[in-house]
């Protein structure tokens, strides 16, 4: 039998396509997964201490937020707590990405219990995420907006009425501490 060669254009064009996908995997970090690492420039601007203050039902209640990053980088954890002792208000608030979905996270997780936690989701618009939680009982919104020019977040939580109609339930606005 003969050996057949390849014609050298075939043979430097088959190496070069070798060394691009070897090159190609080596420079490709995993977006998902337990090596992977979740950037994010809006929240960010969250990482911190704040003072929080809610207005709801017609009352202002005051809250201290610590926000870190969690779990290798995989989530911004919220920690909010009442400034009452004991608390009257404690929630832990998990914010990841799923890059397959191309969707925000959020896990809410406060003193009413099991019952009451809630696995929600959203996509940035802007500098705001507005994040959708769906309850038995219909969605709840929270949505979270940057103000780059004062440095402070908000975050306006509106359930919905029976018309499909948003209804204010608290408005939260977030400086950070001196």
């Amino acid at each position: 039998m003969k050996a057949t060669r390849l014609p050298a254009t075939c043979a430097l064009l088959l190496a070069a396509l070798l060394i691009t996908a070897s090159v190609s995997a080596e420079d490709k970090k995993p977006v998902d997964g337990p090596t992977a690492v979740f950037e994010d420039d809006l929240l960010q601007n969250l990482v911190g201490e704040w003072d929080l203050t809610r207005e709801i039902r017609g009352e202002i209640h005051k809250n201290r937020v610590k926000v870190e990053w969690v779990l290798k980088h995989q989530f911004l954890q919220i920690h909010m707590k009442d400034v009452n002792d004991p608390p009257a208000y404690e929630a832990l608030v998990l914010i990841g990405y799923d890059h397959s979905e191309q969707r925000y996270v959020i896990h809410w997780l406060d003193n009413f219990g099991g019952k009451f936690s809630a696995m929600g989701s959203g996509k940035r618009v802007g500098d705001s995420i507005p994040f959708v939680f769906q309850y038995p009982d219909g969605p709840f919104y929270n949505t979270f907006s940057w103000d780059a020019k004062t440095k402070t977040w908000t975050c306006l939580l509106e359930s919905q009425d029976k018309n499909g109609k948003r209804v204010r339930f608290a408005k939260d606005t977030l400086r950070p501490r001196p």
